[in-house]
């Protein structure tokens, strides 16, 4: 499998889907080469194997389910993994225009609506990915006290986000529920 430890999902949709790229290397670990200066670094999209992978932001408008999971690739094969398990004949997707997302508009199991920020398109009525860009903007915030997380490990951290976005408003009680049945 091309993601790290994709959870199942049941998608109901329509769903929108994005993806960003986290700072994630060899934290904790011996590195084989000398630190690099963070001066003049890349920008753009990264990779896993240039310490800079993919973690894709899936939003369930259906059932309002939202999920983060960290990927090896952000090709077409990872994004179809993602996406393959719906209850839906034909899926609704809302992309941006990231090339990875295209040839969805071409198979009748999608219905692929996408915004093109490159020409300043946002939102079109009900196309949009706004609340993956704002669920994906609260990942980068948890991520960022940790100073930097070990490749390895981006599945666990991303995890403990999930959980925390679920007990964020639920009563004690249920909230503590919630917990133990996730160690568990």
């Amino acid at each position: 499998a091309r993601t790290l430890d994709a959870p199942s999902l049941n998608l109901v949709g329509p769903v929108e889907i994005d993806e960003i790229y986290v700072t994630a290397g060899k934290k904790g670990r011996e590195r084989d080469q000398e630190s690099r200066s963070r001066g003049l670094s890349t920008r753009g999209r990264g990779s896993y194997t240039e310490d800079k992978p993919p973690v894709f932001t899936l939003v369930d408008r259906g059932s309002d389910h939202q999920c983060v999971i960290p990927a090896k690739s952000a090709d077409e094969s990872t994004v179809r993994l993602l996406l393959d398990d719906h209850e839906e004949e034909s899926l609704t997707i809302y992309t941006d225009g990231f090339r990875a997302y295209d040839p969805l508009g071409d198979d009748e199991k999608y219905q692929r609506e996408a915004v093109i920020h490159g020409d300043g398109e946002y939102a079109d009525g009900d196309a949009h990915i706004n609340t993956c860009e704002s669920h994906a903007s609260l990942v980068r915030r948890w991520l960022s006290p940790h100073r930097g997380v070990s490749k390895d490990k981006l599945t666990l951290y991303l995890r403990a986000f999930q959980l925390r976005r679920r007990i964020l408003r639920r009563p004690g009680g249920e909230a503590l529920e919630e917990i133990v049945q996730t160690v568990l």
